[in-house]
C-alpha cells in the first residue's frame, strides 16, 4: 500500500512502507532493481530514502492504514513522483527492439515476475518510457535456500514479459549490460542497503554477511547470463 507523500524538500514522492506485508525485503529489491535499471541507462524515478516520524498519520482514521504507519516509523523508501504519467500500453506505444531487449535482461536477470501485459510496471511520461516497481525481484530473499544455487536458474516467467516479442536483440545488450555491471559496481550498490533493512528476517547474523549474499547473488548471476539469456530467445521463438 504505498502512498503519494509530500517530503521535506517539497517534492512528491511515492512512498513505500517498510511496515508492507512484504517488509524492507520488498524496498531492498526496489532499490536494487532501481539502481541497475538506472546504470543500464533506463529510465526510472529518483529514489531516495524517507525517514517516517512516529507522529505521521496519527490522525488517520482507518485503523489498518494507522497500523500500517506505525510499523514504517523510520527509514523507507520513495520514488519522484511522475505527476501526469500514464500507464504504458504495448498496444497503443511501440517500444524499440534494444530497449525491450535490455528490459527483458534486466527483468531476467532481477527475477522479476511483475513485468506483464496484466501488470507492466512502466509509465509514460514526456512521452517517454519510465520503469517503476521493482519489489516483486529478486524473489528467492524471501526464501533464501542456496543463494548460489538460484543464481544459475534460468527465469522460467520471462514467458510472460509483456516486452518479449519486441526484444529481438537480447543477446546483443547481453554483452553490453555486463559490461557495465561489473563486480565493483554491484559491491558499491549492495554497500547502499541501510543496515537496519538487512536483518530482518535475514539467512546470517551479521549485517554485511547479508549485504554479501546479494552482492554474491548478482555478480554470479551476471556472469552467467547466458542461462537466462538463452531461456529468453528460446521463450520468444516460441511465441513469435
Amino acid at each position: 500500500m504505498p502512498a503519494i507523500a509530500e517530503a521535506d524538500d517539497g517534492f512528491m514522492y511515492v512512498l513505500k512502507f517498510r511496515g508492507a506485508g512484504q517488509g524492507p525485503k520488498m524496498l531492498i529489491a526496489e532499490l536494487l532493481g532501481g539502481e541497475i535499471a538506472r546504470a543500464l541507462g533506463l529510465k526510472v524515478p529518483e529514489l531516495v530514502f524517507a525517514t517516517l516520524d512516529a507522529a505521521f498519520g496519527r490522525t488517520e482514521p482507518d485503523e489498518e492504514i494507522q497500523d500500517l504507519l506505525k510499523a514504517s516509523t523510520g527509514l523507507n523508501l520513495g520514488l519522484h513522483y511522475l505527476a501526469g504519467a500514464v500507464t504504458f500500453d504495448p498496444t497503443v506505444t511501440h517500444i524499440d527492439p534494444r530497449t525491450a531487449s535490455l528490459i527483458v535482461w534486466l527483468d531476467c536477470l532481477l527475477m522479476n515476475v511483475d513485468r506483464t501485459a496484466r501488470n507492466t510496471n512502466m509509465l509514460i511520461w514526456h512521452k517517454e518510457l519510465w520503469l517503476i516497481d521493482h519489489g516483486a525481484s529478486l524473489y528467492f530473499h524471501f526464501n533464501w535456500g542456496n543463494p548460489e544455487e538460484q543464481a544459475l536458474k534460468p527465469f522460467r516467467m520471462v514467458m510472460d514479459h509483456v516486452l518479449l516479442p519486441q526484444a529481438s536483440v537480447i543477446a546483443e545488450v547481453d554483452e553490453e549490460a555486463k559490461a557495465i555491471l561489473t563486480p565493483a559496481f554491484i559491491e558499491n550498490l549492495v554497500a547502499m542497503i541501510p543496515d537496519e533493512w538487512l536483518l530482518v528476517d535475514a539467512p546470517f547474523a551479521t549485517t554485511e554477511e547479508n549485504r554479501q549474499a546479494y552482492a554474491g547473488f548478482l555478480i554470479t548471476r551476471i556472469e552467467h547470463s547466458e542461462t537466462f539469456v538463452k531461456e529468453a530467445i528460446h521463450a520468444r521463438a516460441a511465441i513469435i
